[in-house]
């Protein structure tokens, strides 16, 4: 606080002589995420510094308005108690709720341009602004960045990026939120394929995770699929550099779709699809998403980032925010720790998922596969919570495994199922009985120090996500896991309670979790047994959180069943 007070004396005597003077003559600058982690993830390393001629394409966050009404509208359009339950938002209107100040469009516009930027281009909400300028343009525009070549990840990916944090002339700080496409790292995929249990042969047993065992554990029916009749669609969205091939879907629904319609293809990929070998989390999400949501329209957004200093997620939320018409239900399972992200970005990004869910989109992110997650801070251990899966505008998806890995019985937790308290949010509304009766009746709680009580708790919901079978470059490939499985078969299944909704002359399901909660999980199976994995010291001893009936922070409310979750969603 001192530290702005300072600031703001110094730049009075040149705050009334036009901002574009101020900002090229006032030396006052700030630091937008000053606490954004700038450390080399492991696995990445430096290939020196860009060549000062080279392009860079950079994403500026212009500040919004409106955002209190912003939230208000979500409560409004969520709550099914509320007579404007349903009544979503196109993405004109949010645009026109939204919209940054003209003054802020052009201070920032006027600042670019003084510096070189070109073709810049807006989005139809006008909140963000993407631009062209050379390594030495931009390096000068934004003191302290300096801009390096990385390679790594598991497909030896280019980004550029900068370790330094930048600053920004003090005048834009009403202005400007955050630049995109400096600091964060594509994350790395944590889906695991993990050895088979041995079994000797028996009568009913199953060898893996395949569309009819989640169809028989979820009771789908064959006639449980989309009508073909509708406008309901459904995406997945894929920041890995990884890519789906259509082949491979193909003949996974020739193994595995033979008892119930499918659809064999994706309607639309939006964003670039590499040519290289297919990855396993990208075929898994479109093969699981199209055979739970079965015969349902199924968009791919891909979304590697068109230019290396691009963040792939940062252009997803981009995308959301240029098409008016769009799939009904987003799964995606991207995350990141926390603590590694700037308070600005996190808050924006946000305020994004708010936008779509004015605009009725549901959005499903995985929780993780870390457990309720672990790190040290000042010699201290701590749980170590995940974003977006924290977020609470998105619905979060725990895993499960079956409690006998052979034979479609009752669910147990998934160790790894990601969960627990955002240090960062805090509690929303519509979960604080819930979370409340948690924390008063759960028999082994972790000791308090270890997590955030009153933050914003997940998952929401959980789904199985041990022990799938993938078909990925043309091979069958056995044990997958992760919630980047569980993720699309809850879609799947929502998009199927949309269709039915749809067909009844209802709105879609929209932001779910307030309904979900008000309805204490009805529809969903309670998952009672077991615990997710922690910090390995001797306070917890690797344990973290434990299910028990009831919401908990490993599975939420639990896993589908089907029929008794259309029977609790479908009227309104």
């Amino acid at each position: 606080m001192a530290i702005q007070i300072l600031m703001k004396l110094a730049c009075r005597p040149c705050s009334l002589l036009g901002l574009l003077a101020l900002i090229t003559a006032c030396k006052c600058t700030y630091s937008p995420e000053p606490d954004q982690r700038l450390t080399l993830p492991p696995g990445w390393v430096s290939l020196g510094h860009v060549d000062p001629e080279e392009e860079l394409s950079l994403t500026f966050a212009l500040r919004q308005q409106n955002l209190e009404r912003l939230s208000e509208v979500v409560q409004a359009v969520s709550d099914p108690r509320s007579p404007q339950y349903g009544k979503y938002l196109t993405l004109e209107d949010v645009a026109e709720l939204v919209r940054p100040s003209l003054l802020t469009s052009l201070t920032v516009q006027k600042w670019l341009l003084a510096a070189g930027a070109r073709n810049c281009h807006s989005v139809t909400t006008r909140d963000f602004l993407t631009c062209s300028l050379s390594v030495r343009e931009a390096e000068q525009l934004l003191p302290g960045a300096e801009f390096h070549r990385f390679v790594g990840g598991p497909a030896d990916t280019h980004v550029v990026r900068s370790l330094h944090s930048y600053q920004l002339p003090q005048a834009l700080a009403p202005h400007v939120d955050f630049v995109g496409g400096l600091h964060r790292f594509p994350p790395t995929s944590t889906l695991r394929q993990r050895p088979g249990p041995q079994v000797a042969e028996s009568v009913g047993i199953h060898l893996g995770v395949t569309p009819s065992v989640i169809r028989q554990r979820y009771n789908l029916t064959e006639q449980d699929v989309g009508s073909g009749s509708t406008n309901n669609s459904q995406a997945c969205a894929q920041f890995l550099e990884q890519y789906f091939h259509n082949s491979d879907l193909v003949e996974f629904m020739h193994l595995f779709g033979g008892k119930f319609a499918h659809q064999e293809s994706v309607a639309r990929v939006v964003g670039k699809q590499g040519r290289g070998r297919a990855g396993i989390e990208a075929s898994l999400d479109v093969e699981y998403l199209m055979s739970a949501g079965a015969n349902i329209s199924t968009w791919v957004y891909s979304s590697p980032g068109r230019h290396e200093a691009q963040e792939p997620f940062l252009q997803w939320l981009l995308l959301l925010n240029n098409q008016s018409a769009l799939p009904y239900v987003h799964t995606v399972s991207y995350g990141d720790d926390e603590d590694s992200l700037s308070g600005a970005y996190i808050q924006r990004v946000n305020t994004e998922f708010m936008k779509a869910a004015a605009r009725g989109l549901t959005l499903l992110f995985a929780s993780g596969d870390s457990g309720a997650g672990c790190w040290s801070v000042s010699g201290r251990h701590k749980f170590r919570p995940s974003f977006p899966a924290s977020s609470p505008y998105v619905t979060t998806v725990g895993g499960t495994s079956f409690q006998n890995p052979f034979l479609i019985t009752n669910e147990i937790v998934d160790y790894i199922s990601g969960g627990g308290f955002s240090n960062v949010f805090p509690q929303p509304s519509y979960q604080e009985e819930a979370v409340a009766q948690f924390l008063k009746s759960s028999p082994k709680l972790p000791p308090s120090s270890y997590f955030n009580a009153s933050g914003r708790a997940y998952p929401d919901v959980a789904a199985l996500s041990d022990g799938y079978w993938v078909v990925s470059n043309s091979v069958p490939i056995p044990w997958v896991s992760g919630t980047s499985a569980s993720t699309p078969v809850f879609g799947g299944i929502l998009s199927l309670i949309n269709e039915h909704r749809i067909l009844n002359g209802h709105p879609v399901l929209g932001f779910l979790n307030p309904r979900l909660y008000q309805q204490h999980g009805a529809g969903l199976f309670d998952v009672t047994h077991g615990c997710h994995e922690s910090c390995l010291n001797e306070e917890v001893e690797g344990q973290g959180f434990c299910s028990g009936p009831g919401w908990d922070p490993v599975t939420g409310w639990g896993t589908p069943n089907f029929p008794a979750l259309l029977k609790t969603l479908l009227n309104p």
